[in-house]
């Protein structure tokens, strides 16, 4: 019985050393910054059976409407984060939520951050995922950023979005 006891015990310790790594892979954070480098939110992107749920939290942007959206690189460089490219779109699809040859994959629904700065919100996005088909964990990454204005959701290619706000690497 003791040793039944001790093989259970250590095969279920194994079983969780070697699932680790598959369950990490189900799961990636982006900490957004500003231009200045001051950290001004946090994302945690999660794998569901659905799409990828997304998880944000600004804790200091300006208040009002600003468009969120995934880019194809996973690059942040200041002071215009011109380096995190596109929206991303691996299917070539037209860019807005109300574009009927759209969405890009990238495109998210707007943000109304309140005084304050704050703003905390789950998104399901079905066209994305971490690794697979269509995956943000690719060879050059992937990246979360805010807007200075809203999207229009169909003007091509950007949503007359304005500036980046904030910037942040899909990271595992």
């Amino acid at each position: 019985m003791e040793r039944s006891v001790i093989w259970l015990a250590g095969s279920l310790a194994g079983a969780l050393l070697f699932a680790s790594p598959a369950l990490a892979a189900d799961t990636a954070n982006a900490v957004l910054k500003d231009a200045s480098g001051k950290e001004v939110g946090k994302a945690t992107l999660t794998a569901t059976p659905s799409g990828l749920l997304i998880k944000l939290d600004l804790t200091a942007a300006p208040e009002g409407d600003h468009a969120f959206h995934i880019h194809a690189v996973g690059k942040c460089e200041p002071p215009d984060f011109k380096s995190a490219g596109p929206h991303f779109n691996p299917k070539s699809s037209k860019h807005g939520l109300m574009n009927p040859d759209g969405p890009h994959a990238g495109d998210m629904p707007n943000l109304h951050v309140v005084a304050g700065g704050t703003l905390s919100i789950e998104v399901l996005n079905p066209t994305v995922t971490l690794s697979g088909e269509s995956p943000l964990l690719d060879e050059d990454g992937a990246s979360i950023v805010v807007h200075t204005a809203a999207d229009d959701y169909k003007t091509d290619p950007a949503g007359n979005a304005g500036d980046r706000l904030a910037c942040g690497v899909v990271t595992p």
